[in-house]
């Protein structure tokens, strides 16, 4: 069973099969292909990174790093194996999270908990506590906990991510104390597409990669959060070549929708049109590479191979702009008109777009 969880961008078989372990190793930068300026700024990284983790003596106003790294929990799931997710996203998950509030309040990255039949966290103490599931948000990726006994942890406070600019020094911190903790340099501020129907504004990319990425903390100078981990990626910065590093949300995604996942399990909007594909762009058009089983696209014989090429007559021009003509058409449950190349020939399909809440079962109060 799988005992470690990450997601990694750009697999063709969806999301990621085989999580990336606390040992992992992405060996020397040449043979990672990493440029020039990616050799540069990793010689920047090391310049600083004894000054910026100073883990015995005060470093921000009124705490010092090891008091703002105990917020920082080991979050675990269990999800059954008939769940719609197993397949793809296994049945033992294991990452981090944040503590938010004085009520074990634990953000986190939203597929550690997705489906999931049981959760806990584990705090500074090792001790594991039993946490319920309290939100999930598919547009931002992120999942919501709560620890059923006091954690004993201080909150980390919320920074504001809209003010973290490229070539920021910040901190990268998955559980474990001092020891899980890199320095990092934010990379590139910029638009990320998912293969999965996922589109997230103003993303936040760092490196040198974090190797337990899902969950873990992106902490500013002032020991503030500022996104939460959600993949390893190799092309942080954009025009380099192969460039590995990591993707967070930013923390400025979850102010306009905490309320409501804490009072309903989900963002209160209504929720955008879902097809159940996973694709791929190259070189501008929309690849299928997988159907999900039973989901509205493979109702109407969607299939792997297949070229998105329009939607209600018009053409697309890679994935963003594929989401971007769907979502236009309305919310879940709306018809939607694509264009597909199957074989040599073009078939008109028309999909009737689904909640995929509801396909997958979200139930916040297990």
């Amino acid at each position: 069973m799988e005992t470690s969880f990450g997601m990694t961008a750009g697999k063709e078989a969806g999301w990621h099969e085989a999580p990336i372990s606390s040992g992992a190793s992405y060996g020397e930068p040449e043979a990672r292909g990493w440029s020039r300026a990616g050799l540069a700024l990793a010689g920047r990284l090391l310049a600083v990174v004894t000054a910026l983790i100073a883990f015995g003596g005060p470093v921000y106003a009124d705490q010092t790093v090891s008091e703002v790294l105990t917020a920082v929990v080991k979050v675990r799931s269990q999800v059954p194996m008939d769940a719609r997710t197993a397949s793809f996203l296994g049945t033992e998950r294991e990452g981090s999270g944040v503590v938010i509030d004085a009520n074990g309040l634990v953000l986190t990255v939203g597929y550690l908990i997705l489906e999931a039949m049981t959760a806990e966290v584990v705090g500074p103490d090792g001790k594991p506590i039993m946490a319920t599931v309290v939100g999930y948000d598919y547009d931002t990726g992120f999942g919501l906990l709560r620890a059923t006994e006091p954690l004993g942890v201080t909150p980390m406070k919320l920074g504001r991510s809209s003010e973290v600019g490229e070539r920021e020094q910040v901190l990268v911190a998955s559980y474990g104390g001092s020891e899980s903790v890199r320095a990092a340099f934010v990379v590139s501020r910029r638009e990320f597409v998912g293969y999965w129907e996922y589109l997230l504004e103003d993303a936040i990319f760092t490196t040198p990669p974090h190797p337990n990425f899902a969950g873990a903390a992106l902490i500013g100078h002032d020991g503030q959060l500022l996104g939460i981990g959600s993949l390893f990626v190799g092309d942080a910065l954009p025009g380099e070549g192969r460039f590995p590093g990591n993707m967070f949300i930013p923390i400025d995604r979850l102010n306009p929708i905490l309320a409501d996942l804490m009072a309903k399990g989900r963002s209160a909007r209504p929720p955008r049109p879902w097809l159940g594909v996973f694709t791929e762009e190259v070189h501008g058009r929309v690849f299928v590479t997988r159907v999900i089983p039973d989901g509205p696209a493979d109702q109407v014989g969607l299939q792997p191979g297949d070229i998105i090429v329009g939607v209600a007559g018009e053409a697309v021009s890679g994935l963003a702009d594929f989401y971007r003509k769907v979502w236009i058409r309305g919310s879940a449950g709306v018809e939607v008109p694509l264009g597909v190349l199957q074989g040599t020939q073009v078939r008109d399909l028309i999909v009737r777009s689904a909640d995929r809440y509801i396909y997958f079962g979200l139930n916040p109060s297990y």
